[in-house]
């Protein structure tokens, strides 16, 4: 069998196994990915992601450091985009939104298990046991340069790889092979002149385009990050308690862009669109596990949600959340309290100041008391009359 005929199989099967895009790159090295990732990690851009380091990055852009044998790499993407856009949100409903791909099942799971099966059927389809080697979004695999190379999509101004059908509501997957494959040309597309990403981010995360600076990305500050979210940052992030879609959702190529046809990544008993904020906020560890078992939120954990969840309130404003905030001052968990503190200055008014000031009574971790603090003087001087 000729490599023809073989790419002709792999791309038929893997459109049989519902990819929604298959493509075929060489196993050459990303020595220009390689490059612009390790000037990322010099440049800061990456602080607070300890896991993405240099070794990590030079690894992942060599295939043959991964598979000895590597010859090609099939590249999948698979669309996580539901026919209902509608997050369905109202901000004096207290609901906090998620980022889409989190509607349903953890990804992760379900696309490797679907290129296992991929592989399994194709070594029968092809006669002979193939050598690969998986990756969905968890190992050093290079995947958007796989993407890019392959023609699965091209990169936008938002770091994000764009597909002709599905725009960049995508899940990507990579298999590095022995096969030997016919490979795809890059797309010749781009972002033209738009700038949308860019201009409507409301942290200034894209900071020029094809740039992102990881430290303000609302994504990264709601679901990596792990300590307290930098008091500026704050009103910036609204009411996204899970990620963020806002690049996404502006972006011209994904508003008639298809939708999924997996059932596992539509919302529904598998995952949330919104979520409602208040019950939340008691969640232990149990409940929280119970609840999200299985869903991407679970990578937040009960800890970083909860701070979230003290933020979207105090953005949302609504006094209504003033009595669950108030028993969140008495969590032991200081980043909480800090954060539940500032939702209370958000909000205002005689109620909630009243709550900051009973929660200094007997407070003696320092960061706490300098929270309920500025969260007061807050309260004070958007209180105080105009003085004229």
């Amino acid at each position: 069998m000729n490599s023809i005929q073989a790419t002709n199989i792999v791309k038929r099967h893997g459109y049989r196994m519902g990819f929604d895009v298959v493509r075929i790159t060489s196993a050459e090295p990303f020595l220009e990915a390689k490059k612009n990732a390790l000037n990322r990690l010099d440049s800061g851009l990456m602080n607070g992601l300890s896991w993405y380091d240099k070794a990590r990055v030079i690894r992942g852009s060599h295939p043959s450091k991964i598979l000895k044998e590597a010859k090609s790499i099939i590249s999948v993407a698979m669309s996580y985009k539901s026919e209902d856009s509608d997050n369905q949100n109202s901000s004096s409903s207290m609901h906090g939104k998620v980022a889409r791909y989190s509607w349903g099942r953890d990804y992760h799971r379900v696309i490797e298990k679907r290129l296992k099966q991929f592989i399994s059927g194709l070594s029968s389809e092809l006669g002979s046991e193939i050598n690969s080697k998986i990756y969905v979004d968890t190992g050093p695999m290079q995947d958007r340069a796989v993407a890019q190379r392959a023609g699965t999509g091209w990169y936008g101004k938002n770091t994000n790889i764009i597909t002709l059908t599905h725009g960049s509501w995508v899940f990507l997957g990579q298999v590095i092979t022995d096969l030997i494959l016919q490979p795809d040309e890059p797309l010749k597309k781009n972002c033209g002149t738009c700038n949308l990403c860019i201009d409507k981010c409301p942290t200034g995360a894209i900071v020029a385009p094809y740039i992102l600076d990881n430290t303000k990305c609302i994504s990264y500050l709601t679901i990596e990050l792990r300590e307290s979210i930098p008091r500026e940052m704050r009103s910036q992030i609204g009411d996204w308690v899970f990620g963020c879609d806002i690049c996404q959702e502006v972006c011209p190529p994904n508003i008639k862009s298809l939708s999924t046809n997996e059932p596992a990544f539509l919302p529904g008993k598998h995952g949330y669109k919104t979520l409602d904020l208040i019950p939340l906020l008691s969640l232990t560890d149990e409940e929280f596990r119970d609840k999200f078992q299985g869903t991407p939120i679970m990578r937040a954990k009960r800890r970083g949600l909860i701070r979230n969840i003290c933020v979207a309130l105090g953005n949302i404003g609504d006094p209504d959340a003033i009595p669950s905030l108030s028993l969140i001052m008495k969590n032991p968990d200081s980043m909480i309290v800090e954060h539940a503190a500032w939702a209370l200055g958000r909000i205002g008014g005689d109620i909630a100041r009243q709550a900051l000031c009973a929660a200094l009574i007997g407070e003696d971790r320092k960061t706490v008391i300098s929270e309920i603090e500025m969260a007061i003087e807050l309260i004070d001087e958007s209180a105080d009359p105009i003085k004229l």
